[in-house]
């Protein structure tokens, strides 16, 4: 089984792909002119900051960038493409050959490329209206290699490169349209236009069923494209799939050949690997690293300050805790502060986090992993039953890890650590 996604990602820029028009507007049709709906003689004007963001992009997914890159009408007729062809990209594509680098393989990518957005189509019941408001807004589309095999990797890649474009400064809250191409057996199948993770996860999911039961029963697989009903939750035929021939790509006269050498290119953040890297180096898990800083900017700088100076489960306790209720923006003092009173065995919890906050004094405890060693096997040992109980009742844990930390005011999750290893010996 074979999955290659074709990733569309609008671009923040303040202005269209090839004209001053605004690329945000509330009221329909009010953010439009000549050039983005395709009137007779109007002519386009390359938005240089989306050719920058597209090369940053094509950086931070490890792409060998085109010295040089150039534009292409694709042609077909659609009520949302008012020129009857979409400005794009294909050999003079930002770049291509790159990767994103998962936890368990690598997953190709084929090329990035820039191109603008269609209108939009609102369907009512009994009409259909256009909102062009979108038509000419900067997409990149990120063509992976058909290298994901599973929905694990299919749901780890889009949170990596959601990660990665976030740390960009794209913003990730709009949702990323994806044609999903899947290949059970020989032939491919694509599905278009898929929003959501969920819908996509759904949408991979019900296909690759699909395919496998007609291969099962020997039927063919036709070449096709598919579209998604989430309320169904199916595929569903839409049309034959069109060829590059059939799109009789031309290279488009009002545009000319722009160099790429002179942008200025962003370094791009890694939170997968950065995680894997602290996990190793300095302790605590790396899957919590990940979730903590993966779209959390905030959380990276705090953890990135404290690293080297405290214990990473202690880091990590206490920025769970901020973010929990809010406080991010906290001092530099104050967050260590409350690393030291995690590290001391108290517990940080929402009450100590406001007596900091306020610059009230904090009692703390002393209890260090020798204590609680010694406080574990004391009540194993006088609770023999606990032993049994707990092989057929994992509550059996927390029950311990209640009554340990009670008595000695020590950090919960400290103990939970110290019984884990204990539990592990017996």
């Amino acid at each position: 089984m074979k999955i290659g996604l074709e990733v569309h990602v609008a671009l923040p820029t303040k202005s269209k792909l090839f004209c001053s028009c605004s690329s945000i507007s509330d009221e329909p049709n009010s953010a439009i002119c000549p050039i983005c709906m395709g009137f007779p003689g109007s002519k386009p004007m390359l938005n240089g900051a989306a050719l920058s963001q597209a090369i940053n992009v094509a950086n931070a997914l490890n792409c060998k960038i085109s010295e040089s890159t150039s534009f292409v009408r694709k042609v077909y007729f659609y009520p949302d493409l008012p020129k009857s062809y979409q400005i794009t990209q294909t050999q003079g594509a930002i770049g291509g050959n790159g990767s994103v680098e998962l936890e368990s393989k690598r997953i190709g990518i084929r090329r990035i490329q820039l191109e603008e957005d269609p209108a939009k189509i609102v369907r009512e019941e009994n009409y259909t209206l256009i909102d062009f408001n979108r038509s000419g807004v900067p997409l990149v589309e990120i063509v992976t290699e058909p290298d994901i095999s599973s929905e694990e990797e299919l749901r780890e890649f889009v949170f990596a490169l959601k990660s990665i474009l976030y740390y960009l400064g794209i913003d990730i809250e709009k949702e990323l349209k994806v044609d999903l191409n899947i290949s059970v057996a020989k032939e491919r199948v694509e599905i278009k236009n898929v929003t959501g993770l969920r819908n996509l996860i759904d949408a991979a999911r019900y296909e690759i069923k699909r395919q496998q039961e007609l291969v099962a029963k020997k039927q063919k697989v036709e070449s096709e494209t598919r579209s998604y009903n989430e309320k169904a939750m199916r595929t569903e035929s839409s049309r034959e799939k069109e060829s590059d021939e059939e799109y009789g790509f031309i290279y488009d006269p009002d545009l000319t050949s722009y160099s790429t050498k002179s942008a200025s290119v962003q370094k791009p953040v890694y939170a997968g690997k950065i995680a894997r890297e602290y996990g190793k180096k300095y302790g605590g898990a790396a899957k919590t690293i990940l979730e903590l800083i993966q779209f959390d900017k905030r959380s990276l700088e705090l953890i990135d300050y404290a690293k080297a100076k405290w214990p990473m489960q202690n880091i990590i306790n206490v920025v769970e805790v901020l973010k929990k209720y809010g406080h991010m923006d906290i001092p530099d003092e104050k967050f260590t502060r409350l690393i030291e009173i995690a590290k001391s065995g108290t517990p940080v919890n929402e009450q100590v986090l406001k007596q900091v906050i306020k610059g009230a004094a904090v009692e703390t405890s002393n209890v260090g992993s020798t204590d609680i060693d010694k406080e574990i096997k004391a009540m194993i040992k006088a609770n023999q039953k606990l032993l049994k109980e707990y092989d057929k009742n994992p509550k059996v844990f927390n029950f311990i890890i209640g009554e340990v930390a009670k008595k000695l005011k020590a950090n919960p999750k400290d103990v939970s650590a110290r019984l884990s290893s204990i539990l592990e010996k017996i």
